[in-house]
């Protein structure tokens, strides 16, 4: 907002001001006086003011031109063998369910969103199957302890 950056502004120039004339660094207390507000605002205002760098900044002196972005890594990238494990994973969960009655897993994809990512209530699924909420509950519980029973489940555990 330009408010903030008129802010920033008068911050820097007090600030540098204040140097001038202690021949040091102020305080943010000094500054807040100086300035006539808050000192969580100085605080505030130092924390937005912070430079920013690039990420093709070059790192270290040597030839072999490193990038500050070749340090960073990206959280949002899949790695390679989560990829693998994943779809071992899902590949074995697929397995397991297709032990179930069609019924059976039709109500654990609804209540867990294993299809959409929809969690549906017991309510929900009852309405869509034509049948009350407790007995959902039982064909859904049923269903479970099948799974936990499944000689593959034990290996899904290490997931």
């Amino acid at each position: 907002p330009v408010h903030m950056v008129e802010t920033m502004a008068k911050y820097k120039q007090v600030s540098r001001r204040l140097a001038q004339d202690f021949g040091r660094d102020p305080m943010p207390e000094e500054i807040a006086t100086e300035m006539g507000v808050e000192v969580e605002k100085i605080y505030q205002i130092e924390k937005i003011s912070q430079d920013t760098i690039s990420l093709e900044m070059p790192i270290g002196e040597d030839d072999d031109r490193s990038r500050l972005s070749d340090f960073i890594s990206d959280d949002k990238i899949v790695s390679p063998d989560q990829e693998v494990s994943h779809s071992i994973l899902t590949d074995q969960i697929m397995e397991i369910l297709d032990t179930l009655s069609e019924k059976e897993r039709k109500i654990l994809e609804m209540r867990h969103g294993l299809v959409d990512g929809t969690y549906h209530t017991l309510e929900e699924v009852g309405k869509e199957f034509g049948v009350t909420r407790e007995r959902i509950r039982q064909i859904e519980a049923k269903a479970l302890e099948k799974i936990r029973q499944h000689e593959k489940a034990r290996r899904l555990k290490s997931y």
